[in-house]
């Protein structure tokens, strides 16, 4: 029996529940090796032979080498676990964080700064604020291509 998700109606929000945490397991654990030295070092020198290593899925893979971090928390990943993609990277949380918003680090600094998004306009898919898929780079009207498409 499915269980009831009202909150998946939130606008630019990915809820980190035990079926995402189910989806993510293999690429969240991907990230937690990354905490180790010699295993960034491996992953620098052949990115796609250290994720075959893992049992994650391609898409997941594939969302790893495109970097785009957005794909990879709707394949299961977790932000705290993906910070060390970025890390391995040499990017700040900022530099991520603005990644995933289509802002430059400066901008989303200074949006977090100011207070975060508005609530207006962003309480559910739907309404007009800034935090909704079509308005965003990343949302499913903001292009094509396997990395904008819903994963479920």
């Amino acid at each position: 029996m499915a269980l009831e998700k009202p909150y998946l109606d939130v606008p630019g929000t990915i809820i980190f529940d035990a079926e995402q945490a189910r989806r993510g397991y293999w690429l969240n654990q991907f990230c937690m090796s990354l905490m180790k030295p010699e295993n960034r070092d491996r992953f620098r020198a052949n990115e796609r032979a250290y994720l075959d290593e893992w049992a994650m899925s391609e898409e997941q893979k594939q969302a790893v080498l495109a970097r785009d971090l957005n794909w990879c928390m709707r394949t299961g990943g977790n932000i705290y676990f993906l910070a060390k993609i970025g890390s391995t990277d040499g990017k700040s949380f900022q530099q991520m964080a603005g990644s995933m918003t289509g802002m430059t680090e400066d901008e989303y600094r200074a949006m977090m700064v100011a207070g975060g998004r508005s609530v207006e306009g962003n309480r559910y898919v739907g309404e007009e604020g800034d935090a909704q898929a079509h308005r965003q780079p990343q949302g499913s009207a903001g292009g094509t291509g396997t990395a904008n498409k819903e994963s479920n």
